[in-house]
């Protein structure tokens, strides 16, 4: 069975109906024994880092989802914010804290003075960075589907496998051991989309 972490952001029955389209079952929750019993988890999320976590906090998830992610090590997807939210800080609407799973900080997209509109928000690449479970079968420069305006930085650059250009190059897939997270929305990215989904789900 597969989690989705349910901490009153996202869309999540988005989500669990392309994790049913690729043939798993998906079970929304905020329980974490519920989730200790996934053989999975997915972090969906759309809308403000701070309000991210303060969900995450209300609803006593932060300490349960850092010991079955980094202690107990299952398998992890960020979707969006949920790409975000494991950094270690976002400077959205002031400074704000993250889960801090991986050593990267959250910034505002630069694409360059007048050039390009912030969200970012449409169909747009991914360039294949290095070897992932999650490429299989996805082409180099596949489109998928954006809905943003900030973005990861790290000094890290060996979890980067994915990025796209919108005026200057954002990561957009990182992949840390059992973590994996995208920025763009997989479950809106039709046939490629579902493609890493289902890759995650069967060899991540």
């Amino acid at each position: 069975m597969i989690g989705i972490v349910d901490y009153g952001l996202g869309n999540l029955t988005s989500v669990a109906g392309a994790i049913e389209k690729v043939g798993f079952e998906p079970i929304i929750t905020s329980d974490p024994s519920e989730l200790a019993r996934m053989d999975k988890l997915i972090l969906p999320g759309v809308g403000a880092f701070g309000d991210g976590m303060a969900n995450l906090k209300s609803r006593d998830l932060v300490e349960p989802l850092r010991d079955l992610v980094l202690s107990k090590k299952k398998p992890f997807l960020g979707i969006c914010l949920g790409f975000q939210l494991i950094a270690q800080s976002s400077e959205e609407f002031g400074d704000h804290e993250g889960l801090a799973w991986i050593d990267a900080k959250i910034t505002r997209l630069a694409p360059g003075e007048g050039a390009l509109r912030i969200p970012h928000v449409g169909w747009n690449d991914v360039h294949q960075m290095r070897k992932s479970v999650l490429f299989d079968g996805v082409p180099d420069d596949g489109l998928f589907y954006y809905v943003h305006s900030y973005r990861m930085q790290t000094s890290n650059t060996d979890i980067v496998v994915g990025e796209c250009d919108y005026g200057d190059r954002f990561i957009s897939i990182i992949q840390a051991d059992n973590i994996y997270a995208t920025q763009f929305h997989p479950e809106k990215s039709q046939l490629h989309g579902l493609t890493l989904l289902k890759n995650f789900l069967e060899k991540g």
